[in-house]
């Protein structure tokens, strides 16, 4: 902890907004080697817990920021609390369970394109060491597909 004070903020517009007095702590992170500030309007709690309290939200956060970009969550289907647990699960269930297959089979692939080939395959009963084998993965069909080919007309 580097210092605990409590201030009023000096900007005219902000003043007018929050005339209030205000805390700011100044926290060192040793683990990190990171300086942060912090500023609350908590004055029961002390600095390290104000402090451990920002690094459990910005863990959150983080957590969040990597659903989104991993997960691929594009809508809730329900928004009760179970609802969006239960995708958020799924979601997780998915992810945990591609990168199991990707680690087993040693694919090169990345990832995501190792979903996107499991997602257009999800129906198909190729197996999963041909459904890999192509580098390529525009290569992947469906066996004895009876669709027209756009291509060959």
């Amino acid at each position: 902890m580097k210092c605990d004070q409590t201030v009023r903020l000096r900007n005219h517009q902000v003043a007018l907004s929050y005339p209030e007095l205000i805390r700011r702590i100044k926290y060192y992170d040793i683990e990190t080697d990171n300086e942060f500030v912090f500023m609350t309007n908590n004055f029961e709690l002390s600095p390290i817990e104000i402090a451990r309290l920002y690094k459990y939200r910005w863990m959150i956060e983080l957590f969040f920021k990597w659903i989104k970009q991993h997960l691929k969550v594009k809508a809730f289907w329900g928004y009760s609390m179970n609802a969006v647990k239960t995708q958020i699960y799924i979601a997780m269930i998915t992810y945990l369970m591609v990168a199991i297959v990707k680690h087993q089979m040693k694919l090169k692939q990345s990832q995501y394109e190792v979903l996107q080939i499991l997602s257009i395959s999800l129906l198909c009963k190729t197996p999963l060491n041909e459904l890999f084998s192509n580098s390529d993965p525009q290569y992947v069909k469906e066996l004895e597909s009876n669709q027209l080919n756009m291509f060959t007309l």
